[in-house]
Order: C-alpha cells, then structure tokens, then sequence
C-alpha cells in the first residue's frame, strides 16, 4: 500500500506534551492520531492467512520470533493435512515438524500446536474458546496471542495486541512511557475505546513495517510522524 502522502513536515517546533494518559487531552490527541492512521491505511487488518478461528490460533502460536510472511508460506501445507484440531491432535509429532520447520524455534512450535489441539479437543469439543482465561491455558498461547484470537476471529476487544511495531510506536508517539508490552497495553487500553482496540494494532503495525521504522525509518518525510512521532521532529 502506498504511503505516498503530503509534503514532508517543516516544523521543527516542540510539540506539547501530550498530556498523562487517560486525561481528556491525552484522549482528545489519541483520537486524532487513530483518525489519521485510519485515513492512511483503510484497509488494515491482520497480515496472518487464516480461515477461521482454530488456523488463526496456530498461525499466532507460530508467528512469535517469526515474520508473518513466512508463516503464511507454512501454514498453507500445515492445515492441508491438519485442516482441524483433531487431525492435528492425532499427527505424529514428526509430521508436524516437516510441515513447521521453517519457522523459528519449529520443534517447540511443533509440540506446542499440538499440545494446544489436543487440549481443544478434550475440553472444547476441538473449538476454540472464547474466553482469555481458557485461551491463555492452552500450550504456546499468552496474552498476546489470545488477543489476536479475541479481536480478529471473535471480534472480542479484550485488550492490544502489543507486537514490537506497537511498543515502538506507542513509545515514539507519546502515547506511553513503559517499556514492558503489559503496561503498555494498560497505557493504550486508557487511550483508545476499546472498540479501537483491534484495529489500533494494525494500524501501527502497518505505519511501523512502512514509514516508523525500527531503522533507517522515514518519520521526517512523513505527516503523520511530522505531528505526533518524536522522531519525526528532530532537526
């Protein structure tokens, strides 16, 4: 998607302090900034290839360490000859490691994916559940990945998604001064209406992989970083 956009930001003026988090201020700036990410990329959703909640849930568990594009070139395979929670329950560990072995950590992704199938099946009926409390017991899955579950296959917003593109961001953007992915989704949860939630994390996933980068980023060049990122401010 292009990020093509405006003339590069010429005022090197301090922006004001955002404000503490939560504040009506820090809230009224948020909103801005969420409008103007979502004029940016309309069409933000989540990057991982999935057809309903059970591959969504082992292309996260998959995903961590991992790009997202190569779990997309896995998971094709992997779901054709596991294309549910009991086939995947009932595979030779050995099978499920030739189908997973180009992602990072894959023995251990390889026990957990069927560790957490087989956990579906002998308590969910081989559905995946609803609930964090009872997604966060399955093997391989926290927090994070069962907010992407929640959000993405359930349209659930019971919290952010806070991948490395979203710390980075959050913390460029004023919008926290934590460091740790569990305070920071309490800054953004204070911030955002949680019906943002969800898409809140794609849409600083998208501008962090295309413009606010970890290096080499174009926060100067840009608008959206010009107003509220503080790289984008620096002479």
């Amino acid at each position: 998607m292009s990020t093509a956009a405006a003339k590069p930001n010429v005022n090197r003026t301090p922006p004001k302090s955002p404000g503490k988090s939560g504040t009506p201020r820090a809230k009224a700036r948020a909103a801005e900034l969420f409008g103007a990410l979502q004029v940016r990329y309309p069409d933000a959703h989540c990057a991982l290839s999935h057809e309903g909640p059970f591959q969504l849930l082992i292309a996260t568990i998959l995903s961590a360490q991992c790009t997202d594009k190569l779990v997309n070139q896995v998971t094709p395979g992997l779901f054709k000859a596991f294309p549910d929670a009991k086939a995947l329950a009932a595979a030779p560990l050995a099978k499920i490691e030739e189908k997973v072995n180009r992602v990072n950590f894959w023995r251990n992704k390889a026990k957990n994916i069927q560790a957490a199938a087989q956990l579906l099946v002998d308590e969910f009926g081989g559905a995946v559940p609803q609930e964090m409390e009872q997604l966060i017991r399955l093997p391989g899955v926290a927090r994070k990945t069962a907010n992407v579950v929640l959000g993405n296959a359930f349209n659930k917003n019971m919290g952010v998604v806070v991948d490395t593109h979203v710390g980075r961001l959050a913390q460029r953007f004023r919008l926290t001064k934590e460091t740790t992915p569990e305070k920071i989704e309490k800054d953004l949860m204070k911030l955002f209406p949680r019906e943002q939630w969800t898409l809140l994390s794609h849409l600083l996933i998208e501008h962090g992989r295309q413009v606010c980068k970890a290096r080499h980023g174009l926060c100067r060049e840009d608008p959206i970083c010009g107003q509220f990122c503080k790289d984008g401010r620096r002479k």
